[in-house]
């Protein structure tokens, strides 16, 4: 067995300071406290002076092969029109082969100046099908090409969950939402993604940003984005070679699917690789107009007789539920379901929420009262502070309320949902504590900041509470501590990791 200890000018958790020293063996804490009590002689020791150590911070739920899709893709998150997204698209083009589709990812309408989606006659301008999903990925543009390659004509089928937009004539605009843009990303999925080596290599950024763990969404076959690949297969063959452990929810409706997934995992070999259950949508995104809202805005993609049966199969192969909702309609449906799912006596810690982005009184009350989790995005708070109170009117008061869910109690473990927004927990850490003036009531303090990264994710993820005997040798070193720090600042802290007890 190897002893180390890793030592800074203060140890700090959600709780306050707990010393000066972390004491590791193998890839295990065995115990913390002050340095100086410690130390042994003949022990390693790691000193990290002008610094403090913090629980290694984990990201709830991310999903690291889009990630690495889109830094290998074309980048189109910064244009700023529709002729600059059509002149990046052509461009694309002609550095693929002849026989390849174009694929991208993240534009954003917001910073367009024309202010609306592209139409497939916009991106007809491009020689081959083509198809680029809004920043959200649950609204995507094909051009004619790609519709064609789809057999989607002038008269589009009904989509169940999702939509097909149609012009006057009720002819398809190229706008997909939800479930329809499957109809077309799986009919012109071009390469096998990024691969084993470009998963590898976005988990070691994230790493350099202070992660030390995911909470990673995966799906095998083909991806939640276009052109991904086999995603969870990626994550299987590195194995034991994977820069960052994953905690796997996959992303599927198809119990045979879930089950073989669950079989792969095992499969590596590697405690680096961890079945943490399902991942299910109950509807979409605010931006993409696709939330599942109490005033009947937006698409509902909750399936009771699918998705009932599908989420006990998860606990029953010792997984937990893991479901979708930015919309108070689709939070509402999510927890019916939860309420189902433990009068067959499923466990509350198992199951939890994502994104919870609308939530009334009554539905953080029903959360707090249930005992579900719910997993926190807090930078999206950047991205929708400028036009949400515009697209939701009176319901904005109700977005992101997350001082709310912390005062009810509620376990929450922070996340980022990259590659809709950065990986950085510090950049999430920072929108959880400063709103910028959007709704600034439902702020926390540093203190609960930095606990959903650490304490809340570990509730979450089902693992032991951080720093506690027995508990994952992970420690992430900051330049100063980031309960204190104020909150513009925190990105500029200086970071680095230690995994499993290693540097």
């Amino acid at each position: 067995m190897t002893a180390r200890l890793v030592s800074a000018d203060s140890v700090i958790t959600a709780k306050g300071r707990l010393g000066s020293g972390v004491l590791v063996e193998d890839d295990t804490v065995v115990a913390v406290g002050e340095a100086a009590h410690l130390r042994t002689a003949g022990i390693e020791e790691l000193r990290h002076p002008g610094h403090v150590i913090v629980p290694g911070l984990v990201d709830t739920h991310i999903h690291p092969v889009a990630k690495a899709a889109l830094d290998a893709g074309p980048q189109v998150h910064d244009v700023a029109s529709i002729t600059e997204l059509v002149d990046r698209l052509r461009q694309a083009a002609s550095d693929l082969p002849v026989a390849s589709p174009v694929v991208a990812q993240r534009f954003d309408e917001h910073r367009l100046e024309e202010g609306r989606l592209p139409t497939r006659l916009d991106l007809d301008a491009v020689d081959r099908p083509t198809l680029v999903y809004r920043l959200c990925g649950h609204v995507a543009v094909a051009n004619t090409a790609a519709l064609d390659a789809a057999g989607i004509g002038p008269n589009p089928p009904t989509v169940v969950g999702g939509n097909i937009d149609i012009d006057d004539l009720g002819r398809p605009t190229g706008v997909l939402r939800e479930e329809a843009i499957g109809l077309v990303s799986s009919a012109m999925e071009g390469g096998t993604g990024p691969g084993p080596e470009g998963l590898a290599e976005a988990l070691r950024r994230f790493r350099s940003e202070g992660l030390t763990r995911l909470g990673a969404i995966l799906a095998p076959e083909s991806g939640l984005w276009c052109a991904t690949g086999d995603e969870l297969g990626a994550a299987v063959a590195l194995g034991n070679d994977l820069p960052l452990p994953l905690h796997v929810h996959v992303a599927t409706t198809d119990p045979v699917v879930l089950e073989a997934s669950k079989a792969s995992i095992e499969s590596a070999s590697t405690p680096k690789l961890d079945f943490a259950g399902l991942k299910l949508f109950s509807d979409g995104s605010f931006g993409g107009g696709t939330a599942a809202m109490s005033d009947g805005r937006g698409i509902s993609r909750l399936r009771p007789e699918r998705d009932l049966p599908l989420a006990q199969l998860a606990l029953d192969l010792g997984g937990g539920v893991a479901i979708h909702a930015i919309g108070d309609a689709a939070a509402s449906d999510t927890l019916d379901l939860f309420e189902a799912l433990m009068d067959r006596g499923a466990d509350p810690a198992r199951l939890r929420i994502e994104h919870a982005s609308t939530l009334t009184d009554d539905l953080i009350e029903r959360i707090a009262l249930l005992g579900v989790g719910v997993g926190a995005q807090p930078a999206f708070v950047a991205s929708d502070q400028g036009w949400l109170d515009d697209a939701l009117g009176e319901q904005a008061r109700f977005a992101h309320r997350f001082g709310s869910l912390a005062a009810a109690g509620v376990a929450v473990g922070g996340g980022s949902d990259c590659p809709v927004e950065p990986a950085s927990p510090l950049w999430g850490m920072r929108w959880a504590r400063d709103r910028n003036g959007f709704h600034d009531t439902e702020t926390v303090d540093g203190a609960t900041a930095l606990g959903w990264w650490t304490d809340g994710a570990h509730r979450l993820l089902g693992l032991p509470a951080p720093l506690t005997a027995g508990s994952p040798a992970d420690l992430t070193i900051l330049s100063a501590d980031p309960t204190s720090t104020p909150a513009a600042q925190l990105s500029q802290l200086e970071v680095s990791t230690i995994i499993g007890g290693q540097p």
